[in-house]
């Protein structure tokens, strides 16, 4: 205990005396003995480096002690009185290093620092690569859109339902963030549902574009059974079919046409954008699809629908809530046609339709 005493006097001695590069050179040296004799050090001898860093760290520019936050951040036996200093820096070029990554700042030595600084440090502590649900739930009360988005891509955080509903639930949504939580896998599936029902169209494809093929199954289910009830004035006209070519061309042209617009326009019982929107995905004539679904049989509905690229679960909402065809699917007929639906291949529906659009224009 003498012999550090001793050296931290000699220590601030040359530092009192020394220049800007010798105090920098000097906290660097004896940095760098830490570093490395860290991996045989114990505790006690860390507690040394502990108070002569600490002395050293009172008369030093922001340069070095930026350095030395970035050299000790990543190490597990690092000071803890120094990695505490140096977390609570008003600077967060000094503060960021550990904040962000230090082990030796447990739980709620962070929270004190959320609660306490502004929102550069809680963006620092957003990137951890672990945090538990009350270090995120302080971090979304007290964080702005920035921190909150950094958590929502942030697979390392925990987040509470209380926090998940929190997000979703907002007054006033913002996509960009609700869209990081869409694709993760720890959202729970009721707050999931709430989520696609409050982002627009072009997010819920690109969510389940993003997601792991597990989890597009559940999306589709949802997707599928989601009820939109306000429909565009364009689409009002349910039978009329030279207002729902017009309305279907321009969403073909703009990219807005997929298996989610048609089931949109399915549950809405708008009637003639569901067929022109069926046509236009299989490339088939309308007058085709409005003869298949006077049809009695399910089962010519199969063609166009592989063809068009729609799911089963997509599909299984048109056949049992009596969507499309006028009669709803019973449970055991359901069953039958998804087997022969995830059987049938796009390529093979294509050449189908194919076949029967020549002998529909050789009878013509």
């Amino acid at each position: 205990m003498y012999h550090h005493r001793l050296l931290i006097s000699e220590l601030e001695s040359a530092v009192r005396r020394g220049s800007t590069e010798k105090r920098q050179e000097t906290l660097r040296r004896i940095t760098d003995l830490f570093l490395g004799e860290k991996e045989r050090l114990s505790e006690e001898q860390v507690e040394v480096f502990d108070e002569v860093l600490g002395h050293l760290m009172q008369r030093m520019e922001a340069k070095a002690l930026i350095e030395l936050s970035e050299r000790l951040a990543p190490v597990n036996n690092a000071p803890i009185k120094v990695v505490h200093t140096l977390a609570r820096d008003d600077e967060i070029a000094i503060a960021g290093p550990v904040l962000s990554l230090s082990d030796r700042l447990t739980t709620p030595d962070l929270i004190e620092i959320v609660l306490a600084k502004g929102q550069s440090h809680l963006l620092a502590i957003s990137k951890r690569s672990s945090l538990n649900e009350s270090l995120t739930d302080a971090l979304i009360a007290h964080g702005d859109e920035e921190v909150i988005s950094k958590l929502a891509e942030n697979g390392g955080a925990r987040f509470s339902e209380k926090a998940f509903a929190a997000l979703v639930d907002k007054p006033e949504p913002n996509e960009t963030i609700l869209e990081k939580l869409g694709l993760r896998l720890d959202i729970p599936l009721h707050i999931f549902r709430r989520l696609l029902e409050r982002v627009t169209q072009a997010v819920r494809e690109r969510i389940w574009a993003s997601a792991p093929p597990e989890k597009r199954d559940d999306i589709q289910e949802i997707l599928a059974s989601i009820s939109n009830d306000v429909i565009d004035a364009k689409e009002e006209f349910s039978h009329d079919f030279p207002a729902a070519e017009r309305l279907i061309q321009v969403m073909s042209e703009k990219g807005e046409l997929d298996q989610f617009a048609l089931l949109e326009f399915a549950k809405a019982r708008q009637y003639a954008a569901t067929v022109v929107a069926l046509a236009t995905l299989c490339a088939t004539p309308v007058g085709m699809i409005k003869q298949m679904l006077t049809d009695s049989r399910n089962e010519p509905l199969l063609v166009p629908c592989k063809a068009a690229g729609l799911s089963w679960p997509t599909l299984r909402a048109l056949l049992q809530d009596d969507l499309l065809l006028g009669r709803a699917a019973k449970d055991d007929e359901l069953n039958r046609l998804k087997t022969d639906y995830l059987k049938l291949s796009p390529s093979t529906a294509k050449k189908l339709l194919d076949f029967w659009k020549e002998q529909k224009a050789s009878q013509a």
